[in-house]
């Protein structure tokens, strides 16, 4: 396919998918509350005469799967869906899987109307502008970019619209257990130019500590949570530090000084100042590479906080509600080769990276067996902060690139 045609034609569509993303940041679709803007890309994509679209229902039974996920409690998940977006090819050709979230993380202190975009030189605000509203309008773009063009592709094209992406990828969960098949899966995050081939896991975690309350007076008679909270993130710190030291050697990561932080985002405990607190909450993520499973590392977090007599099994409750594998394709493969020449043909200089965050890549990788990488217009510098943005030259220049990768891995009709 002529290049030049290719990005000829995905300008002239530019206008249109800018409004189609301003109108898209325009629905508050934080974790759960997904079912209007769901609503409306299934009219979207609905207007792409030559795309099958299909809602995939979702239903509470969720959350009795294993890899359900739920550091938000209370979600209900009767009467919402997925959806399902085909684009048929000619036959004998190989099937493509696109996959893109729509559900965003809360705003951001100080972002000030974070659900009505601003454009500004080209460059939309708001929030879920990069992640991940602007690749599900790349999504957008390229289908209707394809049915502009007239260009027959031997295989199929399929995308997965899910929810709830933020919160440990219910969507892309409920979507895993159709049993989609494909012979390659994109998952479309913001990615700077990057293709990442290794994309790392982690595990959410809640401990509930069980203390002794009473007077500040007291000292010996009581025993804070809080700082039995303390204690452990100690605890925690030190055996991060280790399991960072025992996972050096994987080549795309070791660039990076720490690619799987340990993060404490929220301790909760006590409700007055001079009296020693019984319970006390602490959350947090700690970061996986592909050495170790996310079972592996649950094992090793409950037998750390028990080592050395510190803690007794009844001083706390430890629970994970977000547990993700890691996902690691060869950069030789031919899914980022091709899509690497892909980029080169629209004047991108892709490269090879590793993901320093996790995302739903594991489920398409790991569980569907379906070879998965990661890509997409923006950059995570700018997601979930009060700044995010993305260029509308970089969906162009995405789409392009995707476009290219599809004519040569699914195969172009003539």
């Amino acid at each position: 396919m002529d290049v030049s045609l290719v990005r000829e034609t995905v300008e002239s569509l530019l206008p249109q998918t800018q409004e189609f993303l301003c109108r898209l940041i325009g629905f508050p679709s934080t974790p759960g509350q997904e079912h209007d803007a769901m609503c409306w890309l299934d009219e979207q994509f609905e207007g792409l005469s030559d795309c099958t679209v299909k809602r995939v229902p979702m239903s509470d039974a969720l959350t009795s799967d294993p890899d359900y996920s739920d550091p938000v409690p209370g979600i209900s998940y009767d009467g919402r869906f997925n959806l399902r977006i085909s684009k048929d090819g000619a036959g004998n050709g190989r099937t493509v899987l696109f996959n893109a979230h729509t559900d965003v993380v809360p705003p951001s202190e100080g972002q000030d109307e974070p659900f009505t975009a601003r454009v500004e030189g080209g460059t939309i605000h708001g929030r879920g502008a990069c992640d991940d509203k602007g690749p599900v309008a790349t999504v957008h773009l390229v289908l209707h970019a394809l049915q502009k063009l007239g260009i027959s592709l031997a295989g199929d094209v399929v995308a997965h619209l899910v929810c709830e992406e933020e919160n440990g990828g219910n969507g892309s969960l409920a979507m895993a257990r159709q049993g989609e098949k494909a012979d390659a899966c994109v998952v479309l995050e913001p990615s700077t130019n990057k293709v990442f081939t290794s994309i790392r896991g982690a595990v959410w975690f809640r401990i509930t500590f069980n203390g002794k309350a009473g007077h500040s007076g007291q000292a010996g008679k009581t025993r804070s949570a809080l700082l039995m909270a303390r204690d452990a993130m100690a605890m925690l710190e030190k055996y991060h530090d280790d399991l960072l030291d025992a996972s050096r050697g994987l080549p795309l990561f070791d660039p990076y000084p720490n690619p799987m932080p340990i993060t404490f985002g929220r301790l909760q405990a006590g409700n007055w100042p001079a009296s020693a607190p019984s319970r006390a909450t602490l959350e947090g993520v700690l970061g996986l590479l592909p050495n170790k499973t996310k079972e592996e590392v649950c094992a090793e977090m409950r037998a750390v906080l028990l080592a050395d007599g510190v803690f007794a099994p009844e001083d706390f409750e430890l629970v994970f509600m977000y547990r993700h594998d890691s996902s690691v394709v060869e950069p030789g493969h031919e899914l980022p080769r091709t899509l690497l020449a892909a980029g080169a043909e629209a004047g991108l200089s892709l490269e090879i990276d590793a993901m320093t965050a996790s995302c739903d890549a594991w489920l398409y990788n790991n569980q569907l067996g379906i070879p998965t990488v990661v890509y997409g217009p923006g950059t995570l510098g700018v997601a979930h902060s009060k700044d995010e943005r993305i260029a509308m030259s970089d969906i162009a220049e995405c789409a392009v690139a995707l476009i290219q990768f599809l004519t040569k891995y699914c195969g172009v009709v003539q």
